[in-house]
């Protein structure tokens, strides 16, 4: 080995590298776990075979004739959830792990971090959520139109906003450490908002979710491709995204400093 080797000072990891570890980290968890992982499907399809069989005892052909709809707002609601819970869930536990001092002494910061492991579960929960799509088209025996690209621009601008609730929660839990059943119940609001371009209501587009879900509609249910909307309606798409990516941005940040002066960031 030259001596030029030893003198050779190590190169500092950059973003690629840390896109990298944190995605080969959620692999990890994956292949490693794998019963939680199949456990979380399973809890995915038992729910909506509540919903789907017992609506169907109730309502019968009313059911049948929406069942279309129901589907997508359950692939949304999937994906939603694991948007939300992949910030908020995971700072609770590193929390209660003692290692959410590690994430705050990278060279990154501790935002940009939590960012992308939070995209990493989102990235994972695509895969999960595609394999109950599946699961609940042949249950029911129903055919959408999945154009790929459409669904997956669509649905991943429409879970960012519910991202940016996750930072702000995650941010909250930092602070105030046991917030889990506030947590827990705002997953339910998805359902809301899931539901809400029923309603009809033009300001209800710029809630999370609302104006995304009714796309999604659109997309899955008539067949339209994401070059054929209106270019307001992708316009207000991403801008609803970026709003509440950057409001659970901020927010993550002023909690986590506050939490810095108030010397409670590593406790629980």
């Amino acid at each position: 080995m030259s001596a030029g080797e030893f003198d050779a000072e190590p190169r500092p990891a950059g973003y690629y590298h840390l896109v990298r570890a944190v995605l080969y980290r959620e692999y990890v968890l994956f292949v490693r776990y794998p019963a939680n992982a199949v456990g979380g499907i399973v809890v995915s399809l038992f729910f909506f075979g509540l919903l789907f069989f017992g609506g169907r005892m109730l309502a019968g052909r009313a059911l049948t004739d929406s069942i279309e709809g129901i589907i997508v707002g359950y692939f949304l609601w999937t994906l939603s959830v694991g948007a939300y819970s992949s910030i908020s869930s995971d700072i609770g536990s590193e929390v209660q792990w003692g290692t959410l001092e590690r994430h705050v002494m990278t060279p990154f910061g501790f935002a940009p971090v939590a960012l992308l492991k939070g995209v990493a579960k989102i990235v994972r929960t695509f895969v999960t959520s595609g394999l109950v799509l599946s699961v609940m088209l042949v249950i029911t025996d129903t055919a959408l139109q999945i154009d790929l690209l459409t669904v997956v621009v669509v649905a991943a601008l429409t879970v960012a906003s519910v991202l940016g609730l996750g930072f702000a929660a995650g941010g909250i839990a930092v602070l105030y450490k046991q917030i889990g059943n506030w947590l827990n119940l705002l997953q339910f609001g998805f359902v809301v908002l899931i539901s809400a371009p029923a309603f009809d209501v033009g300001w209800a587009r710029l809630l999370p979710l609302a104006h995304g879900s009714g796309l999604l509609q659109r997309a899955m249910v008539g067949g339209v491709r994401l070059w054929e909307f209106p270019p307001t309606d992708l316009g207000l798409l991403v801008a609803v995204a970026a709003g509440y990516l950057g409001f659970g941005y901020v927010v993550f940040r002023l909690a986590t400093r506050r939490a810095r002066r108030l010397g409670v960031l590593g406790d629980y």
